[in-house]
């Protein structure tokens, strides 16, 4: 007799607990939403049952009832569907007809914290002419959910996942703004923490009191022996000021004292999601958060959920059951909602938070494109296209239904994600050149137009990351200084083409708050000693009403950069090959200063992208493009793209957009 294979009999179980569970539900759903949206909900559950059953089966089929504990989140998602407004059910039915929503070339996202943005929430509102103009149909506020009090890693350590930061306003000020632009046709993006809370969080405070309904929520060990032997393995994540994976906790075990995991910082206690009541307990949360009106949730810190001895505890085949459950428990009540995965690991690591496994499994439908970032910054500071073009070809496609979110610049420092494989492929020393960034991008290497500064510097292995506004990273705010012209020129035709990459490479661009104007670095934040330690935040400036005036001029460099970021977005718009499930190709150019790709969507032509690193003109054979037919400029830092024997013909600095005509 043929044993069935592991696939079949996981869906030979999940079809026979699916049969077991639905006709119960069923006159469930009809009594407390009505036919029409029992039957939505029904069709939802067979549609995403087997993506529940399956990773809910593997975590915790060992020591649990599944059955019932399946039953009890899917009975979560149920209430929060019936608890959905109806305009959010509308946004519901629109997203059902249009699952892809965020893969449309329509769609520019805009990232700001909101203080620096416009003071509170319920000014923000006001601000959503400013954000049209600039095409965003996207809007992601950084951290907002309440904090605790003093220290709090930007926002990060999140003592209340169900209210808001009181400096900013309040949960009800937050579904207003989520309303506003849904009226504006604009989705809300808000961080979710998952790997941790903070120690004040109601369920780290119900823990160490003891309460039976928080038991093993966190993790603590009454001594040295286990903490000492994950760390044997763990990278710490800040080394300078916070080493170690533990903290120790007078108060744990009763009162006996315990090392509490905490990944980050001390005052973050890493949430054990070998319990199910923790995944049940932020299940209701992300649920209770989506009925606000948040479409799209940044999750944070995803890849550290799961932790196992003798690894890093990163990037566990667990993390990746956990946002497989928990993406299809939310889609069962509010359609909607997408996951944006925070996952800044190795490429390798990274496509499987896109559900990209030998088969694919719905995970998070969008994650930011690291690699893409760094490589562009590389190629800049090089003016060689080489590295980039080499690492970006050796990544592995994404599955067709997510999408990459691009960007050039984002809160967080820069760490050079430049793998020695990819630096050897192109005759460098990984090392070498991860150092080169950090010098060129600090101002310590000769003749440098950066104003960066470094970021957890360790003296002994030489490793950092970089901090800085892109404009001050660009050359901007040096030239601004020493009042020179020809630099300013410089400065911002790169950080125009950076753009124009992020803009054009396929999936959601993601402008940061200030880019679009030139702002530079902030120094406000060193009078404040509760950010004064972390200069990150120098690159987190206040908006300046004055820089905001001078967007419409087209002679000031605010008017130059706005005008070309509202271009970009318009013509972007224009073209369906900048669907997010057509796949980049990077093209094998003759010149290493210019980078190349095209694409081109089941329903569109071709589409290409040419820019040139360097500061001189430079040419590229246009042979490698043959049989894409005839291209025309569609958009172009200096006009038509000229071609010349062949060749096309790229000014400094220099950008084109090619369409097939």
């Amino acid at each position: 007799m043929i044993a069935p294979r592991p696939d079949a009999e996981r869906r030979r179980r999940a079809t026979a607990a699916l049969h077991g569970l639905r006709p119960a539900l069923a006159g469930e759903a009809e009594q407390s939403m009505g036919r029409a949206e029992a039957v939505a909900f029904l069709a939802r559950l067979d549609l995403w049952f087997a993506d529940v059953h399956g990773p809910i089966d593997a975590l915790y089929g060992k020591t649990h009832d599944v059955d019932e504990l399946i039953g009890r989140l899917v009975r979560s998602a149920l209430r929060a569907a019936a608890q959905r407004s109806a305009d959010l059910r509308e946004t519901d039915r629109r997203r059902e007809v249009e699952p892809r929503w965020y893969q449309d070339p329509r769609m520019v996202g805009y990232v700001a914290y909101t203080d620096r943005f416009c003071g509170t929430l319920d000014a923000l509102p006001a601000q959503l002419d400013y954000l049209a103009e600039l095409g965003v149909s996207y809007l992601h506020l950084m951290p907002l959910l309440r904090p605790r009090e003093g220290e709090n890693d930007g926002g990060y350590a999140v003592a209340d996942y169900r209210s808001v930061d009181p400096r900013l306003g309040t949960m009800g000020d937050l579904e207003k703004v989520a309303r506003a632009l849904r009226d504006r046709g604009m989705s809300l993006c808000v961080d979710l923490v998952l790997n941790h809370t903070a120690r004040e969080h109601p369920w780290a405070q119900g823990w160490l009191a003891g309460d039976p309904a928080y038991a093993d929520f966190y993790t603590a060990f009454g001594e040295r022996t286990m903490p000492d032997s994950y760390d044997a393995t763990i990278a710490d994540v800040f080394p300078d000021r916070a080493p170690g994976s533990f903290t120790w906790v007078e108060e744990a075990n009763g009162g006996a004292g315990g090392w509490v995991w905490t990944t980050f910082w001390a005052y973050q206690w890493d949430l054990n999601y070998a319990n199910p009541n923790v995944f049940a307990a932020m299940l209701e949360t992300i649920l209770w958060l989506a009925n606000r009106g948040i479409e799209i949730f940044r999750m944070d810190a995803v890849p550290f959920m799961w932790k196992r001895l003798g690894t890093s505890c990163m990037n566990q085949p667990e993390v990746h059951d956990l946002m497989q459950a928990l993406h299809a428990l939310v889609k069962l009540a509010a359609p909607a909602t997408v996951f944006k995965a925070e996952a800044i690991v190795s490429p390798e690591d990274l496509v499987p938070y896109l559900g990209g496994h030998a088969r694919y499994r719905p995970e998070c439908e969008l994650a930011y494109h690291n690699q893409l970032m760094v490589m562009l910054w590389s190629s800049l500071a090089t003016k060689d296209a080489r590295l980039a073009t080499a690492s970006l070809r050796r990544m592995r496609p994404i599955p067709p239904e997510t999408s990459w979110a691009t960007y050039v610049r984002c809160h967080d420092d820069i760490g050079w994600a430049v793998s020695d494989t990819d630096a050897t492929a192109v005759g460098w020393d990984g090392l070498a050149h991860r150092r080169f960034l950090n010098d060129f991008y600090s101002g310590r290497f000769p003749l440098s137009y950066a104003r960066g500064a470094l970021f957890q510097e360790n003296p002994a292995t030489g490793d950092a990351r970089i901090c800085g506004s892109a404009a001050s990273l660009c050359g901007i705010t040096d030239a601004r200084d020493r009042a020179d012209p020809v630099a300013l020129e410089l400065g911002i035709r790169r950080l125009v083409l950076l753009h124009a990459v992020t803009y054009a490479w396929g999936g959601v661009p993601l402008l940061y708050m200030g880019d679009e104007l030139a702002l530079g670095d902030d120094t406000r934040y060193l009078d404040d000693p509760a950010l004064a330690g972390d200069n990150r935040w120098m690159h987190r400036p206040w908006m300046d009403p004055g820089a905001q005036a001078r967007r419409r001029d087209p002679a000031a460099v605010e008017g130059r950069v706005f005008g070309w970021l509202r271009t970009l977005a318009h013509i972007r718009r224009e073209l369906p090959a900048l669907h997010a499930a057509a796949a980049p190709e990077v093209l094998d150019l003759d010149d290493p200063h210019v980078f190349g790709w095209r694409r081109r969507h089941p329903r569109s032509e071709w589409f290409v992208g040419l820019v040139n690193m360097a500061e001189h003109p430079v040419s590229v054979d246009l042979g490698v493009l043959g049989g894409l037919g005839e291209l025309e400029t569609v958009l172009a830092s200096d006009g038509p793209l000229q071609v010349r024997d062949g060749r096309a013909h790229l000014p400094g600095l220099g950008f084109a957009w090619l369409a097939e005509a």
